[in-house]
């Protein structure tokens, strides 16, 4: 039984193709990338990016295209997640295995493209990073406007509704600009040509994933752009009328909302969130939470990023040599990768399995209940209450003392319940 409202299906705008006609444009706009995926997953592989120049002229030859076309189409492959890299070796994803027969796939994996539009297409040189990210967190209400429009927008109107969110981030992070100014500032904060140069290259970025068409001083999103502007403006509709109201919340608040919800209606929430937010910056909070000291959050932030799906794949990468992250980013990797769920635990050392053990167990002893705690004990890859506690004392994990005592205190046999209290003491002691 839930009390949890149910929400009709909703329709997309009057006029929009239908999903087999989208995924027909989603398949023009990712051809090269398709036929560069097939190329590099049959056995050539042209190894990590960027591609050395030597395979990128091979790739040119066999696929007619030229050496630009190749490095722009493996860099749309691999955030389509239509290719999949395993050290130097290319792979094919689980999208390009399905790219002909699922029209899901091909959708998804175009969104995943039009959420990494700011990687696709190179910032301007010479402009500050903190200027670009600004630019990318206002463009979702300059394809809000677009979409509201259902038509032409002119360059004018777009440029000053992007100064005034600009403004707005500026005055929300305190950022007034004071002092004697050379030129005049606009409401942005700073001159209105940066604006402009930063809105010509967010346009032609969104215009080179296929999500809008750009005319003389006007833009117009296409059919595709349309709807995933409209997909992501009803995510947040959803997470705005859900009774947890997530969609404001910073990420820490809301993976706690979702910690008792089922995996479906959670991962929704996800969804919403994320589709409020930049996928970078969106990525960067789940990270910095996954970086604390609570243990469920972790876990949840690791969630989270599923859901993120390929844009989040070098990032995730790149914290697998943090040690309390690593194990979360290893199996989050493996999945990634088409590992079975039930599987990936088998990408884990022995010792990192124990770690995150400790790390799940410290998550239900801040936020479970004592049963699940001695249930816990069932998933430790020892295999004998011993071993376990063997290991979890070499393994170093800043919580084990906490969670031992947990443990003692909750399990129903006295003489397991001494044993681990025995280990809690040598490990607070420094024993072995």
């Amino acid at each position: 039984m839930t009390t949890r409202r149910t929400r009709p299906a909703p329709r997309p705008p009057e006029g929009t193709p239908p999903p087999a006609e989208l995924a027909r444009q989603a398949r023009a706009v990712l051809a090269d990338a398709v036929r560069i995926a097939h190329w590099a997953a049959g056995g050539t592989s042209p190894g990590s990016a960027p591609l050395a120049a030597q395979v990128r002229e091979r790739a040119a030859a066999a696929l007619g295209l030229s050496p630009a076309q190749v490095r722009a189409g493996w860099d749309r492959a691999r955030l389509a997640g239509l290719i999949e890299l395993h050290g130097d070796t290319a792979r094919p994803g689980w999208r390009l295995r399905a790219w002909d027969r699922d029209d899901s796939a091909v959708l998804r994996g175009w969104v995943a493209l039009f959420d990494a539009w700011s990687l696709v297409h190179a910032s301007p040189e010479g402009i500050e990073a903190t200027a670009v990210a600004e630019a990318v967190e206002a463009v979702p209400q300059v394809l809000s406007l677009l979409q509201l429009s259902a038509g032409p927008v002119t360059v004018p109107a777009l440029l000053d509704l992007l100064g005034q969110r600009v403004a707005e981030l500026h005055e929300e992070r305190c950022e007034v600009p004071y002092g004697p100014q050379e030129q005049p500032v606009p409401a942005g904060g700073r001159p209105a040509e940066l604006n402009a140069l930063l809105l010509d290259w967010a346009l032609e970025g969104l215009a080179s994933v296929g999500a809008l068409t750009l005319g003389e001083g006007h833009a117009t999103l296409t059919p595709l752009g349309n709807w995933a502007v409209w997909v992501k403006l009803e995510q947040i509709c959803v997470a705005a009328q859900s009774p947890a109201g997530n969609i404001e919340q910073p990420a820490a608040d809301m993976l706690l909302g979702c910690a008792r919800l089922t995996p479906g209606p959670a991962r929704a929430e996800y969804r919403a969130w994320l589709a409020a937010r930049t996928v970078g910056s969106a990525v960067a909070e789940l990270l910095a939470v996954a970086r604390g000291e609570d243990a469920l959050l972790r876990g949840l932030a690791f969630e989270a990023l599923r859901v993120v799906g390929a844009p989040a794949e070098p990032v995730v990468r790149s914290v697998v040599t943090e040690a309390p992250l690593r194990p979360y980013a290893l199996l989050w990797l493996a999945e990634y990768e088409g590992t079975d769920p039930d599987d990936a635990q088998d990408v884990l050392s022995r010792e990192e399995a124990t770690w995150l053990w400790v790390d799940t167990a410290a998550a239900v002893a801040d936020h479970g209940e004592t049963g699940l705690l001695v249930r816990h004990l069932d998933s430790a890859v020892q295999g004998t209450v011993p071993a376990l506690l063997d290991e979890v004392r070499a393994v170093g994990h800043p919580r084990t003392v906490q969670v031992l005592v947990a443990l003692a205190a909750a399990h129903p046999d006295p003489a397991l319940a001494k044993a681990v209290r025995r280990a809690a003491f040598q490990v607070h002691n420094g024993g072995v």
